[in-house]
């Protein structure tokens, strides 16, 4: 299927997820590859959204035992699955790196209403840096230290390495989150010729290769990997957000049920 395709079988499975589970759809993304700007010829649509059952569903003695996920198995390139609004927003208190990271999809399936842009809003009360830049040192560390010193490697994997100390390096610079496309994020190290003429090469490749297609290390990516890693062990997360933050989120949750 072409794109325009592609976007209407979303849309017509986001609206029957509607129907079959009697939810209102608020606020729907593209989370992967795609989204970051690296996709493979044959990358899965990741399509992630955030739903709200009527009011009085939430007014219940079993509230905690109510499933609050909608989730559905990968059958063809469309892996399609929601967080519950209530689900959402207890986990946008901790900073939770996937819903901040769909605040800021520059893929946007739908929009319904003003969630989530009030959610955009909130992010400099709630978001922790320190707990950001924990999160994506773990992930770097994992992905670097579990795929990138064989052999030969998977291309993929080290966007999955990149992309998340770049994004330190944001937060750091910025003390705001940072944006989940990696050409805004390798700006970061412009001054860089010889790590960014291989970061553009390796791009070129990926866009081309097929998901699980393996090569050489490149020496240079990983010495800039190994550097940075080094220069963020002895990172430990004090994150300086305290708890406060839930009387806004009770106020967005309101006034979106309402």
């Amino acid at each position: 299927m072409n794109e325009q395709n592609i976007r209407k079988e979303i849309l017509a499975r986001i609206e029957q997820a509607e129907k079959e589970h009697e939810v209102k759809v608020l606020y729907a993304i593209e989370s992967g590859s795609r989204a970051w700007g690296f996709a493979s010829p044959n990358s899965d649509y990741d399509v992630r959204f955030i739903y709200a059952h009527p009011k009085d569903w939430y007014v219940a003695v079993d509230l905690e035992e109510k499933r609050d996920v909608i989730e559905y198995p990968i059958v063809d390139e469309i892996d399609i699955n929601g967080w519950d609004i209530r689900k959402a927003l207890r986990l946008f208190a901790k900073s939770n790196p996937a819903f901040v990271e769909w605040l800021q999809s520059p893929i946007v399936y739908i929009e319904h209403g003003a969630f989530a842009q009030r959610a955009r809003q909130l992010l400099q009360e709630v978001y922790s840096v320190e707990k950001g830049i924990y999160h994506y040192r773990s992930m770097a560390k994992t992905n670097y230290r579990g795929y990138l010193r064989e052999n030969l490697v998977p291309i993929k994997k080290y966007f999955y390495v990149l992309r998340p100390l770049l994004s330190i390096m944001w937060l750091e610079k910025y003390r705001e989150p940072a944006p989940i496309e990696f050409d805004k994020l390798r700006r970061l190290v412009h001054n860089n010729k010889v790590l960014n003429d291989k970061i553009s090469e390796l791009l070129e490749r990926k866009k081309i290769s097929l998901e699980k297609e393996l090569a050489p290390p490149i020496a240079e990516i990983n010495h800039f990997i190994e550097e940075e890693l080094k220069r963020l062990e002895d990172f430990s997360e004090h994150p300086e957000k305290g708890e406060n933050v839930m009387k806004s989120l009770n106020l967005l949750f309101h006034e979106t049920l309402n």
